[in-house]
């Protein structure tokens, strides 16, 4: 087998940090690494520019969430949502082309190239309501849960589609049915999640029919 070439203490711990998960330029102030050892271990194939001023491990697993942790990586502060978040929820069958995430409405657009993204603005409740933190490829990502994420899909349905947004609500309320009860009720927190999407009128006859 190839000898592993000696890098050097702070080197080897960049390549570490990097198989953990995406490493931002910035990141490496913190750590008191100079800016060159990316381009150097670049270089060397140790490292891998997955974006602008992000670098991942040629040897970290990527999954099928992977767009969304680079995106959590270089916009903090964005939610993912929609059609993406059903994708995590498992509550589509589909591989949205793009990564939706949901900001604040005076929040700066993003400057990502890639991977593309579909974004959308929110505010007060609507934006902060139904949102947790996951892990993914160690990093965490903010994303909304899945009775918020149906009740966006009826309050963005010209965006993603009335037909989407029904297919979620029976989905959602299929995998209700099977899965372990809660402390509450599926139903109840879909509805809150819909009162403050402001889409109580829209959803409730779907709901009714589906139920």
């Amino acid at each position: 087998a190839r000898a592993r070439p000696v890098l050097g203490q702070r080197a080897d711990a960049l390549v570490q940090l990097a198989k953990l998960g995406p490493v931002r330029a910035r990141d490496l102030a913190r750590l008191k690494i100079p800016r060159t050892y990316l381009k150097r271990l670049t270089e060397k194939n140790l490292l891998q520019q997955a974006g602008r001023g992000l670098y991942v491990s040629p040897d970290a697993p990527l999954t099928e969430l992977h767009s969304f942790a680079e995106v959590a990586k270089r916009v903090p502060h964005a939610t993912i949502c929609l059609l993406s978040a059903l994708q995590v929820h498992q509550l589509t069958t589909e591989l949205p082309s793009a990564v939706w995430i949901m900001i604040g409405v005076d929040a700066r657009r993003p400057k990502i190239e890639s991977p593309r993204l579909e974004i959308i603005h929110a505010s007060g409740d609507a934006l902060t309501m139904g949102v947790s933190i996951r892990e993914i490829e160690g990093v965490s990502v903010r994303i909304t849960d899945p009775a918020k994420t149906v009740a966006d899909c009826f309050r963005y349905r010209r965006h993603v589609g009335l037909e989407v947004a029904i297919t979620a609500l029976r989905d959602y309320l299929a995998k209700s049915r099977k899965g372990k009860p809660s402390q509450r009720p599926p139903r109840e927190l879909l509805m809150e999640a819909a009162k403050v999407d402001r889409v109580q009128r829209i959803i409730l006859p779907y709901l009714q029919a589906l139920s």
